[in-house]
């Protein structure tokens, strides 16, 4: 499962394009539980995008959505909110949506484990949304990866993307994982760790906020571009898009078109204030946010989160697959070979 699942996801709760989303895949309507849309207008045919609904994974679709990119690229571009990255995987296989934009952990598991046939074609994130924390009364004792030896480190669930981070961030610092003890906290990882009823935890924003403030201690901020060269040795694939492997000799000029609009959103969103940011989503995924802070979130991370273009970076990609190995996610020996398209936008 990837840090995109439905734990993180903020679906708007009306239910907008359901029926016609779902028509003709109605075998994978309980893996959907709850879809909502918003529309880029523009001429000619509607193609249906889904992904995470994670706020920070969809900040340069929600760009090219009210920034007009994809209407500037002759693309009617409906935005179809799952409830999690797999969700949104499975809309695509199961031939509900056109393309789908998961994490790249979701998508090599869904192919090498799953035989999905599908092709990567763009990237619109370049790092994964975890960070690795001490509790604040941890904070003085454990300054170093190599030091969560002997202690308890929550994680949400085995298996998870953020586990196999922590098991590929362990081997990296030359720790001995088994004498980590991992703790599985669900959702519930922000209040273990200000308890201290764990020594540290992987968490998102705006927890890992709330927890500096606290008085925690970052260990590795998988958010931070130079932490990430640090820690993880570059830049480690996020965010993109895969279609339908079938599909793509007549889809051709529609993805290229896609990849254009999606990478001038990339570089719209560099100008941007974390405000305006904000404001390009539906108002119905922010409620409830503290969304003044949010922005200023967005604002920090953007340079180091997003890239500048949409094309492959190969090496950045095979990080990710390293970690899933070490994790133990990945179940044959395929691998991530053949799942990248290249030709598109470049790698």
């Amino acid at each position: 499962m990837s840090c995109c699942d439905e734990t993180t996801a903020r679906v708007p709760p009306t239910d907008v394009s359901r029926r016609s989303m779902l028509k003709g895949a109605a075998a994978i309507a309980s893996i959907i539980p709850a879809v909502t849309a918003t529309k880029a207008t523009a001429q000619g045919k509607q193609i249906k995008l889904a992904y995470c609904s994670q706020l920070l994974c969809g900040v340069p679709y929600e760009v090219a959505r009210t920034g007009g990119h994809f209407k500037n690229h002759g693309l009617d571009v409906e935005l179809i909110y799952t409830r999690g990255g797999g969700a949104a995987m499975q809309a695509l296989i199961g031939g509900a949506v056109d393309y789908a934009a998961t994490s790249l952990d979701v998508a090599i598991t869904a192919y090498a484990n799953a035989n999905a046939d599908i092709r990567r074609f763009i990237v619109t994130g370049r790092l994964p949304l975890f960070a690795v924390v001490t509790a604040p009364k941890s904070a003085a004792e454990i300054t170093t990866l190599k030091q969560l030896e002997g202690k308890t480190v929550g994680v949400s669930a085995l298996g998870n993307a953020d586990h196999a981070l922590t098991l590929y961030l362990l081997k990296q610092a030359g720790a001995d994982a088994g004498k980590v003890q991992f703790a599985t906290m669900g959702v519930n990882l922000l209040e273990a760790l200000r308890l201290g009823q764990i020594d540290v935890g992987l968490v998102q924003e705006p927890a890992l906020t709330l927890l500096k403030k606290a008085g925690a201690r970052v260990l590795m901020n998988g958010m931070d571009l130079e932490d990430a060269k640090n820690f993880l040795g570059g830049s480690f694939e996020f965010m993109g898009v895969a279609v339908r492997t079938k599909e793509i000799e007549q889809r051709k000029p529609e993805m290229i078109a896609l990849s254009k609009a999606l990478g001038d959103a990339l570089k719209a969103l560099r100008t941007m204030s974390g405000e305006q940011i904000v404001q390009s989503f539906p108002k119905e995924m922010t409620t409830g946010l503290d969304v003044k802070e949010f922005g200023e979130i967005i604002g920090q991370y953007r340079s180091s989160l997003y890239p500048e273009t949409v094309a492959i970076d190969l090496d950045s990609a095979k990080r990710v697959e390293a970690s899933l190995s070490a994790g133990g996610m990945l179940k044959t020996s395929k691998g991530m070979e053949g799942l990248h398209d290249t030709t598109l936008a470049g790698g």
